[in-house]
């Protein structure tokens, strides 16, 4: 056997070596097939209809131009949103340097170095023991072949991982303008409940003019009047205390435009109206996948982690970088760019994976972890959407069946109320007839305040829980990917 034919078994006995080398049977996580997640039973009385998913705009349903204008003044310099662009450049960025690396780099340099060189060194004489100058200009080619993907996977990766970034950014979008509607919404909650406080206060104090009168003819003691008197200080109270959760909300939403608290002191009092009769998509859950921002990034992650595992595994394989130099080195006086100055050099280097002590699959479990982390992460968050749909129109019928009582309630709290003061103004009834019918007719007022908001809130919980707005077919496309 000659020399050239034990090399070439070498080599073809080490490239046997590396490839068996790649473990067999490694756990892998399996996505949850959507169709297993039975919801039917749970969506079954909800109103169905062909077009149900959420406008872009969806928060317009509200009918409140103001809401409009924060929101999409938000939208605009929020610098919670300019974070999530920033990060989307990010990623693109660190895609484009792992494509980089497909393909051959060429560098230059120039060096001028003044030197004595040693008697004893390489350099013979006349050089030996003398000062001089070395000069040296050269271009380097360097390409890493890649024959086995594992730049083209860590590039695909990047890109995969820009585009999840891309979608982040989106559901950043949604995040924000939930948040502010639900703000909004709280505003307007805090005004009825501060018309509430305030007619409760008008209400008590007719109560106690009456009382007093009724006392200056002798028909209530004083313990009748000083009772009505102290109904008017916690009624003042509620007020007060409603007009800061006013201005605190107001701060809230002038935090969330990312502007000072001048911002929020200007906005006026909500008109919000009801949003229309709350209805599910035919197709949920199966479109559910491409209309919520948070899963369709995930699967994006998903795809991420499985050509960083292809990438891993590439390291088990020989790896062939070319190089090459072409430049000039002089040393002493002369003149640098001739002929006789040149250096010509080029070649293959081959890196052959023959032990390593187990890094290299160490990192491929790792990287098989990470996609199974990837994998478990989409199935919880597949179940955890459609639970947050399921939660929305559960919580959003019993408000309305809450509604629907309350309505009876409050006409007959009233009734009640109205009697009683009649019958005390009659000199018929007494004070704490008034006092007992008042907390039942408050406690309806408020409640009916917070039911309107929760219906209103568990609206815009629901437009989001569907993904508000976003459409995974109609999203930019990611940049081209090397082949």
């Amino acid at each position: 056997m000659n020399r050239i034919t034990r090399i070439a078994a070498l080599v073809l006995a080490a490239l046997v070596t590396a490839c068996a080398s790649i473990p067999k049977d490694r756990p892998m996580a399996v996505l949850t097939n959507v169709e297993s997640l039975a919801a039917q039973g749970t969506l079954a009385n909800a109103a169905v209809t062909q077009d149900a998913w959420p406008a872009t705009e969806w928060w317009k349903q509200l009918g409140d131009l103001q809401l409009d204008e924060l929101i999409s003044e938000a939208l605009i310099g929020s610098p919670t949103l300019r974070v999530a662009t920033a990060r989307t450049r990010e990623a693109l960025a660190r895609s484009g340097i792992a494509s980089a690396a497909r393909f051959p780099q060429v560098n230059g340099s120039l060096t001028s170095t003044r030197e004595r060189f040693s008697e004893n060194g390489l350099l013979p004489p006349p050089f030996a023991g003398t000062w001089s100058t070395l000069s040296e200009l050269d271009a380097t080619l360097s390409w890493e072949l890649d024959l086995w993907g594992k730049n083209r996977n860590a590039e695909v990766t990047a890109l995969d991982e820009a585009h999840a970034t891309a979608i982040d950014a989106y559901a950043a979008r949604l995040a924000l303008s939930t948040s502010i509607a639900h703000a909004y919404i709280q505003l307007e909650r805090a005004y009825l409940q501060l018309d509430v406080a305030e007619a409760t206060l008008r209400q008590r104090d007719a109560i106690f003019t009456l009382t007093r009168d009724r006392n200056a003819a002798g028909i209530d003691s004083r313990l009748e009047l000083k009772q009505a008197e102290s109904a008017l200080p916690a009624a003042r109270e509620q007020v007060v205390a409603l007009q800061e959760v006013i201005q605190l909300t107001r701060n809230q939403l002038a935090a969330l435009l990312g502007q000072g608290p001048d911002r929020g002191a200007a906005i006026v009092r909500p008109d919000a109206h009801a949003l229309a009769a709350v209805a599910i998509p035919s197709r949920l859950p199966a479109d559910l996948l491409g209309r919520r921002p948070d899963i369709v990034a995930q699967r994006w992650r998903i795809e991420a982690a499985r050509h960083d595992v292809n990438g891993a595994k590439a390291d088990f394989y020989p790896n062939i970088n070319l190089s090459a130099i072409v430049g000039f080195q002089n040393l002493g006086p002369g003149t640098l760019l001739t002929a006789a100055n040149r250096e010509i050099g080029a070649g293959p280097a081959l890196s052959l994976p023959i032990f390593d002590a187990g890094r290299r699959r160490a990192n491929l479990a790792a990287k098989d972890a990470g996609y199974d982390v990837a994998v478990e992460q989409y199935n919880q968050a597949l179940a955890d959407a459609l639970r947050d749909v399921a939660d929305q129109l559960v919580s959003f019928r019993s408000v309305d069946a809450q509604r629907i009582e309350q309505q009876q309630a409050m006409a007959t709290a009233q009734d009640a109320y109205d009697l009683a003061v009649l019958r005390y103004r009659e000199g018929v009834g007494n004070y704490l007839q008034v006092l007992t019918t008042e907390t039942e007719l408050l406690a309806q007022r408020s409640l009916e305040v917070e039911l309107r908001a929760r219906s209103l809130d568990l609206s815009v919980g629901l437009l989001r829980a569907l993904g508000g707005g976003f459409d995974d077919r109609a999203t930019a496309p990611a940049p081209r990917r090397g082949t």
